[in-house]
């Protein structure tokens, strides 16, 4: 299967919260517990602003997941930092996409000055943990027992990457 990296728009807002939301259901990756609405994507499309923001799309054009930059933070003395968000449906990962987009964001991240990358994930999502040591991120930071999912505990688990 072949798969096209392309730039987010208004286009996808059904197929991006649908992803996001069977990550809510079904996951720890994403940390609501009920699902969300359409209307979150307007967020996603402002918080990406002057970002790379992309969807993947298998070979007969479906989007299968999505990514995005974003700032860390909103004041300029963390204009070198940004954060990475992915989610990619179960049965497209293990398959290169995560790192593939993580090189893109990396190149892209350089032009606009970007000199960290951090993510977080929960505890219990430990193919995102495992995919992000895999790829160069280092922990940085635990915040223990800050969240309850399907009954459960969770940390989150900061990581960053120096470019």
């Amino acid at each position: 299967m072949s798969y096209n990296l392309e730039e987010m728009s208004n286009h996808h807002r059904t197929a991006v919260i649908d992803i996001f939301n069977h990550y809510i259901a079904n996951e720890f990756a994403a940390y609501p517990e009920e699902p969300v609405g359409y209307d979150l994507f307007d967020r996603f499309l402002e918080m990406t602003q002057g970002y790379p923001s992309i969807v993947v799309k298998d070979d007969v054009r479906a989007v299968v997941g999505f990514a995005f930059l974003r700032p860390y933070h909103p004041a300029s003395t963390f204009r070198r930092t940004a954060m990475i968000t992915y989610f990619i449906m179960p049965e497209h990962t293990g398959k290169g996409l995560g790192t593939r987009i993580l090189e893109r964001f990396v190149q892209e991240a350089r032009v606009l000055g970007i000199e960290t990358i951090l993510a977080n994930a929960s505890s219990r999502n430990e193919g995102s943990l495992r995919f992000h040591r895999r790829n160069g991120f280092r922990e940085c930071g635990r915040f223990r027992r800050v969240g309850t999912k399907f009954g459960e505990d969770f940390d989150v688990v900061w990581m960053q990457l120096d470019l």
